[in-house]
C-alpha cells in the first residue's frame, strides 16, 4: 500500500460499483480515508464487505445526488466525521438510451437530473469546505458521448453539460487552491456492457472484439485505466492543471465507437466509427451500452 494519498478525505459519488469502485480502491491503496455515496444500500454494503476483505476501511453513505438538501446533510456530516474533504469524484450516473424519437420526458430528465443536477449539487455542497482550507480537488466523470452519440441524447447532453460544468469552475475556484478537471471515458469494459452484450444475444469476448476494431491501442478500457486518470487529477502536485478534460478512449476521438446498430433480429451487432455511411433505416432497437 502506498501513501499518494495518505489521510486526504476522498468522496466518491457511485462508488459501489463499477468505475466509481476501482476510483475508491486506488484512493484507498494510497491510504486516502474514503467516502463512498451511492444510493444502493444493498450495493454500498457490498462494496463495504470487498474493501474490509482487501485491508481497507471505507466510509459509506446512502445518498440520492438529485436532492440537494439531502446531498448537503450528507457533506457536511462527511466534513464533521472527518475534519476535511479534499478530493470529490462525481461519478454517479445512469443511462437511459434511445432514439429521440422514442426518448420519453422521464428518459430525458433522469439522466440529466443524476448525471448534470447531482455533479452540480455536489460540487456545490463541497466547495465550501474546500475554500475554507483553501485546497480542493473536484474530479467529474464524463464521457466520449459528450461529443454525440446516437441513441443517447440525454446522456450527451449531460456529458457535454458536465464538462463546461468543469472548465466554468475551474475559473471561479482556482484562486482557492482548487482544481476542477474532467475524466471522459471510452469503452470500458464493466458489468454493464456485460449485460448490453447479454440483451443482445452475442457473447461479451465477440462484443469486445467488434469494438476493438475501432480503437487504435487494439483493446478495450477498464475501470482501472480511468482511476489511474482520476489520481493524476486528484494529487496535489497536479495543481496547475485546471479546467482540463481528459479521454481515456485508447485513441484520439475521432477514433472512437460513434454508435452501435443491432439488426431487428439481434443477429448481428455492428460497430461505426464517426464519418461511416451506413444505412439507419433498421436503427431502431433500443440500447444500454455503459460508457461512464
Amino acid at each position: 500500500m502506498g501513501k499518494q494519498f495518505a489521510n486526504r478525505v476522498v468522496i466518491v459519488t457511485g462508488g459501489s460499483q463499477g468505475i466509481g469502485r476501482s476510483i475508491a480502491n486506488y484512493f484507498c491503496e494510497e491510504a486516502a480515508r474514503v467516502i463512498l455515496l451511492d444510493m444502493n444500500e444493498a450495493m454500498l454494503q457490498e462494496a463495504k464487505e470487498f474493501f474490509k476483505d482487501v485491508g481497507c476501511e471505507v466510509q459509506t453513505k446512502v445518498v440520492n445526488v438529485t436532492d440537494p438538501g439531502a446531498v448537503e446533510t450528507a457533506v457536511q456530516e462527511i466534513y464533521e466525521v472527518n475534519g476535511a474533504i479534499d478530493i470529490l469524484v462525481n461519478n454517479a450516473g445512469i443511462i437511459r438510451d434511445n432514439l429521440l424519437f422514442n426518448m420519453t420526458d422521464t428518459d430525458w430528465q433522469q439522466v440529466l437530473d443524476v448525471h448534470l443536477n447531482g455533479t452540480f449539487y455536489m460540487s456545490r455542497s463541497v466547495q465550501s469546505y474546500m475554500v475554507k482550507q483553501q485546497y480542493g480537488r473536484i474530479i467529474n466523470i464524463s464521457s466520449t458521448s459528450a461529443l454525440g452519440n446516437r441513441g443517447q441524447a440525454n446522456y450527451a447532453a449531460a456529458k457535454a453539460g458536465i464538462q463546461g460544468f468543469t472548465k466554468t469552475l475551474a475559473m471561479e475556484l482556482g484562486r482557492f487552491g482548487i482544481t476542477t478537471n474532467c475524466v471522459a471515458p471510452g469503452f470500458i469494459e464493466t458489468d454493464m456492457t456485460r449485460r448490453t452484450a447479454e440483451r443482445l444475444g452475442i457473447s461479451f469476448d465477440d462484443f469486445i472484439a467488434e469494438g476493438i476494431k475501432t480503437i487504435p491501442v487494439n483493446r478495450t478500457g477498464t475501470p482501472e485505466d480511468v482511476a489511474h486518470a482520476v489520481a493524476f487529477f486528484a494529487d496535489e502536485r497536479s495543481s496547475f492543471v485546471n479546467g482540463q478534460v481528459m479521454y481515456v478512449a485508447g485513441g484520439p476521438k475521432n477514433s472512437r465507437i460513434y454508435f452501435i446498430h443491432v439488426t431487428p433480429s439481434v443477429e448481428k451487432c455492428n460497430f461505426y466509427r464517426e464519418g461511416d455511411s451506413v444505412n439507419l433505416t433498421s436503427f431502431n432497437s433500443q440500447f444500454d451500452l455503459q460508457k461512464r
